[in-house]
């Protein structure tokens, strides 16, 4: 048995001691000093941490994550701040000049975003910015900041035999691209992708559902035994449609530990997730499906793209709800969502739906009738907003509409959708109460969440620590209220994390604590 007591904790308005047991919280008093009641029959000592009047919230959970991709896109070349192709091209090729590539390497770059860019993206531009800077046969592969468009020069454009004599390739054949092209040995990928969620423990995370594309049962059965106690977060490991029979055939439901791993702890951290399944693609390449065409768009794809007819979706989730499993439909534009919540409801299953970036008025109250979630993902509103102001100008009234999902009943969960966005829980929530990431007024102000409500979607739904809750936890210096009014939205995306819990362990601990 353990035992772990966490003196002096604020809760709410007050200062409290906690008790936590065999990764629960067993006991809330005023006072649980030795002797007193609650820590009859437990093991002498109990490990005691004194919080010092620090608050003590619910663990937070990012809904939404790629952390194979986040893992490694730390590691490539950032283009998010260019403003057109050249731009991009030049900051590639300023970071080969300074570190120059062996011949035939493979380079990747990530984070253009080409929404609004007056010139396409194509292999000439890189090939000309990147003459004379690299070796001929250096093949360069830059994922877009949505990770629904690649772009490749023409020594990789070649290598991968690309539909596109531009390089410029869209939806499962961008994924794919950015997939091979960012192979690397599994032991070194899985060494960053535990790095990685160590650093989200230490932003007060301790649990992710990871949709990342590829064998994510295999990857987290095998990283699940390279640590102690396994990651240091919870991890829902998700399964695309291509490998939904496997999953099946393995009898593998959400919520179960994956195969292989011996550690009772690693195994209670690394479990089974949702099957994911794409209606549409995204606003940042203008194929999210929609009900009102793009601006001087025309022909079959005005609306966006359709990826998985209606037909399909309805069989996919009976298939995948009868098998035990999650059930997550990626669905942005409003079209999309009617879709997916057509789907649910002929397949007589629930689940969520990933982004619900645009909701027309009419469907809104059909996620609280229909028992689906919306996973949304805060930031995406912020970084999009000239985009959607530009590609969906008709209807940004119903974009990122979290407070209408909130208003009609919809149970929200908040994510980042990393790589997309950072993988960092405090800034989801600065977000989703402020809708502005510089000098200009909030856009859509009307769609804010309350601090709240924030929190609440970021914890699970938990709203405060409780006696009986799992002791998923994390400790902040301050309680979020007296930030947010003393420094506004920034002030929580720097929000000071002491610690964090995943069932009664710490996975984050700040020197001197305690």
């Amino acid at each position: 048995m353990t035992a772990l007591l966490l003196r002096s904790a604020r809760l709410g308005d007050r200062t409290r001691d906690v008790l936590v047991v065999e990764g629960r919280v067993l006991a809330i008093a005023d006072d649980l000093s030795s002797g007193a009641p609650g820590l009859d029959g437990l093991p002498d000592p109990v490990e005691v941490v004194d919080l010092a009047g620090a608050a003590l919230l619910p663990g937070l959970r990012d809904a939404h994550t790629h952390l194979e991709q986040w893992a490694a896109a730390r590691r490539r070349i950032d283009v998010s701040a260019a403003g057109s192709a050249q731009e991009a091209a030049g900051l590639m090729a300023a970071a080969l000049r300074a570190a120059p590539p062996a011949p035939g390497a493979v380079v990747m770059g990530h984070g253009f975003r080409d929404a609004l860019w007056g010139e396409p993206a194509t292999a000439a531009v890189l090939d000309a910015a990147l003459a004379g800077v690299v070796p001929p046969d250096t093949i360069v592969v830059l994922g877009s900041g949505d990770l629904h468009t690649a772009w490749a020069n023409t020594a990789a454009a070649r290598r991968f035999d690309l539909s596109s004599p531009t390089g410029l390739v869209l939806e499962q054949e961008a994924m794919d691209l950015v997939a091979r092209a960012a192979r690397v040995d599994p032991a070194v990928l899985d060494g960053w992708v535990l790095e990685a969620a160590a650093a989200a423990a230490a932003r007060g995370l301790t649990a992710v559902v990871d949709l990342e594309y590829g064998d994510l049962i295999g990857s987290w059965a095998r990283r699940a035994g390279l640590r102690e106690g396994g990651p240091a977060l919870r991890v829902r490991a998700g399964v695309w449609v291509d490998r939904l029979e496997e999953a099946i055939a393995a009898g593998l439901r959400s919520g179960d530990p994956l195969p292989g791993v011996v550690d009772p702890v690693a195994a209670d951290r690394v479990r089974m997730g949702p099957l994911k399944v794409f209606v549409d693609g995204s606003l940042g390449t203008r194929t999210a499906f929609c009900h009102d065409p793009y601006p001087g768009a025309a022909g079959a794809d005005a609306h966006g793209v359709l990826r998985t007819p209606p037909e399909e979706l309805e069989r996919l989730l009976r298939r995948g709800s009868a098998a035990g499993l999650d059930l997550a439909v990626h669905a942005i534009g409003d079209r999309a969502a009617a879709v997916a919540l057509d789907g649910f409801a002929a397949a007589g299953c629930t689940g969520r739906i990933e982004h619900a970036q645009q909701v027309h008025d009419a469907d809104l109250p059909r996620f609280a009738e229909l028992g689906v979630v919306a996973s949304v993902q805060p930031r995406h509103a912020l970084d999009d907003r000239d985009a959607a102001d530009q590609h969906w100008a008709a209807a940004t009234a119903r974009a990122f509409p979290y407070r209408a999902l909130v208003d009609a009943g919809a149970e929200i969960v908040l994510g980042s959708d990393a790589p997309v966005a950072p993988l960092d829980p405090w800034d989801g929530i600065a977000s989703a109460v402020h809708r502005s990431l510089d000098d200009r007024p909030a856009w859509h102000p009307e769609q804010h969440l309350d601090l709240d409500t924030a929190l609440a979607a970021a914890s699970g739904g938990r709203r405060g620590v409780r006696v009986g809750d799992v002791a998923d936890l994390v400790v902040v210096a301050e309680p979020p209220a007296t930030v947010l009014a003393r420094d506004g939205a920034d002030g929580l995306r720097a929000m000071e994390v002491l610690a964090t819990l995943v069932g009664g362990r710490f996975t984050h601990r700040a020197p001197g604590l305690g």
